[in-house]
């Protein structure tokens, strides 16, 4: 059976997906003050957004698409169509995607969508859509998928370690977190999702120590790891994403590694040096 995976623009993929035709990616919008308002889509450039947030006096936020837009992504030959959207604790794409699907539906009629909470972000929402893949090419039916996937996401694990909360917190985004450190000082917060809301995990002194502390975390946590992939991303921060790589290839034998770049709403959250890992 032919399938489509809808995702919104805060998933990164693999760069060797982007183009591959069962894939479409519908963008947030990113709002700088005055200054810059943009879809996420592949114009993104990330140093110039990241050069106007730094100096922008106003804190960027984002607008998720909207459902007619979502409605258009179905619009599909393919029989099985599954939308992967950001958390519902962190943004209105899945309920977008949701109301999407019952105009679809309404306009013309019957067809399998599946739309999926990831209860994560960015490499979160990858790991969904590249299980997705595995499980099409395994043959099993719509219903079968359905029911593996909601089993999958509530067992994925999503870390992060930024250099800068200030645009989650300011956006609202932290409302699991009880406590948070002053962003001024050297204490970096390791961070995680439950049920796809952000929850601070521990907190070390200074950026490296913090990332060796996620790195403590997915190791003890990790179940199975030889079956599944390691996704890492980062925002413009390659040697802090491959010191990580480094350090949980040495003590997890997982099936494959990915490296990725953060996109625009990502980079808009995560800000400059952030590093998202899901297993």
């Amino acid at each position: 059976m032919s399938y489509k995976i809808v995702v919104d623009s805060c998933c990164e993929l693999p760069v060797e997906l982007r183009k591959n035709i069962e894939f479409e990616s519908v963008p947030l919008t990113l709002i700088v003050g005055d200054v810059y308002e943009k879809e996420d889509d592949e114009t993104f450039d990330q140093k110039e957004f990241l050069e106007i947030v730094a100096k922008s006096p106003v804190c960027a936020k984002s607008a998720c698409p909207s459902p007619e837009r979502y409605m258009q992504a179905y619009q599909t030959d393919a029989e099985n169509v599954y939308v992967i959207t950001l958390s519902s604790h962190l943004s209105g794409s899945y309920n977008s995607a949701m109301l999407g699907k019952n105009l679809y539906h309404e306009t013309y009629g019957e067809k399998n969508i599946y739309v999926i909470d990831s209860e994560s972000a960015s490499c979160g929402e990858a790991q969904i859509a590249l299980k997705i893949m595995d499980l099409e090419a395994e043959g099993l039916s719509f219903e079968e998928i359905i029911e593996k996937i909601e089993v999958f996401v509530k067992e994925m694990n999503t870390y992060f370690v930024l250099d800068n909360l200030d645009t989650l917190r300011k956006n609202g985004r932290m409302s699991g977190v009880k406590a948070l450190v002053a962003s001024t000082l050297s204490i970096k917060p390791v961070m995680g999702a439950e049920d796809g809301v952000i929850v601070q995990r521990g907190q070390s002194v200074g950026i490296k120590k913090a990332l060796a502390k996620m790195v403590e975390f997915v190791v003890k946590e990790a179940v199975e790891p030889e079956k599944k992939r390691l996704l890492i991303t980062h925002c413009n921060a390659p040697e802090r994403a491959q010191s990580v790589k480094e350090q949980l290839e040495t003590k997890l034998p997982v099936k494959e590694i990915h490296i990725i770049d953060t996109a625009g709403l990502s980079s808009l959250y995560a800000n400059d040096g952030g590093i998202i890992v899901t297993l």
